[in-house]
């Protein structure tokens, strides 16, 4: 079951680039590894590492030191395009992301995001350049991203509501998924049945004839 998500409050890691695909979050090479924890060295894996497996030197953006702990990422427009592995949110949770502010989302992206507790959290052009400056005025700043009210409080105590889909909220908070919520309801599904017999019994075989 994925963990819940209520609030997190956090410092921010800034990729102002658009169209990062799923193959540059975890690359086509990792897709075998069924570990979730053991994805956080494969996300952005080759904007990280060296052909050989060496860490780059400088470090990568989200190696740099000041970037170790923070819990969410702003990018640009068209995140997570491409294929639609589980892998890439799977990679982002591992290393311990848990929201995520952009434009536009790739729609399988989104969707697996939001089965994995980790939120991507739509912004338009003019708010994503605002906070694009903010970033670079206070770059440790810490923001808070409140599932439950929808809504996201930075450094200034400035606020604005986000969006999400009411379902995929309801499981995130409640810490469960689609199995879950119906295993939920199994006792009311149980009396359903209970009290409507079956006009057919679609285990027997056909008569004979």
């Amino acid at each position: 079951m994925p963990e819940p998500f209520v609030k997190v409050t956090s410092a921010v890691i800034s990729i102002p680039r658009a169209n990062i695909d799923t193959d540059q979050i975890c690359p086509a090479r990792f897709l075998k590894i069924t570990d979730k924890d053991g994805l956080a060295d494969a996300l952005f894996f080759d904007w990280r590492f060296t052909p050989d497996g060496a860490r780059r030197v400088p470090p990568s953006f989200i190696d740099e030191p000041h970037n170790a702990g923070r819990q969410i990422l702003i990018v640009g427009d068209n995140f997570g395009a491409g294929s639609s592995r589980e892998h890439a949110p799977w990679a982002l949770r591992a290393w311990g992301i848990r929201a995520i502010f952009s434009t536009s989302f790739a729609d399988i992206f989104s969707g697996n995001a939001l089965k994995n507790a980790l939120l991507p959290v739509v912004v338009s052009a003019g708010r994503l350049a605002a906070l694009q400056a903010l970033i670079a005025t206070n770059p440790d700043g810490r923001w808070t991203v409140d599932l439950e009210a929808q809504k996201v409080t930075l450094p200034d105590g400035d606020s604005f509501g986000f969006e999400i889909d009411p379902f995929a909220r309801t499981m995130i908070l409640a810490g469960t998924d689609e199995i879950g919520y119906v295993r939920s309801k199994l006792p009311a599904i149980e009396a359903w049945e209970a009290g409507h017999p079956a006009r057919v019994d679609t285990r027997a075989g056909a008569a004979a004839r």
